[in-house]
């Protein structure tokens, strides 16, 4: 156990807060999480090993971390319940496709920034706006 519950509680409602002070600032604040099966992150681990130049990228503490995903995966849920807020919304892009993955972040950030710039009385005119 890293926190107590009563320290955690408190970090969520400490990171609301900041995201609050940062967007009521103006700040474009993007919150995305990649998220990838347990699957796809072995085959990426056995990729990884068997390739020399990417072998540093896979560690020991990798293989201890993935053995507790299950428990990883309940503090990632719930971590998102409780920071996912109407100022700071969270998106959630599957990534088992890479490509597909970086298209929605790329994506995701470019609509945030279009949103913030119409916010703040920025025009977009002249510019392609599809979404």
């Amino acid at each position: 156990e890293f926190a107590t519950e009563e320290q955690w509680r408190r970090a969520y409602d400490e990171i609301k807060a900041f995201e609050r002070t940062l967007t009521d600032e103006g700040l474009v604040l993007v919150k995305i999480w990649m998220h990838i099966s347990s699957d796809e992150q072995l085959k990426r681990f056995k990729s990884r090993e068997k390739d020399q130049l990417k072998r540093w990228k896979l560690t020991a503490e990798d293989w201890r971390n993935r053995e507790q995903r299950p428990a990883y995966e309940l503090a990632i849920s719930e971590m998102l319940d409780r920071t996912d807020t109407s100022y700071a919304p969270w998106t959630v892009v599957e990534a088992n496709d890479k490509l597909y993955a970086r298209v929605k972040v790329l994506e995701t950030v470019n609509a945030a920034i279009e949103r913030g710039l119409l916010k703040a009385g920025i025009e977009l005119s002249g510019l392609d706006q599809e979404s």
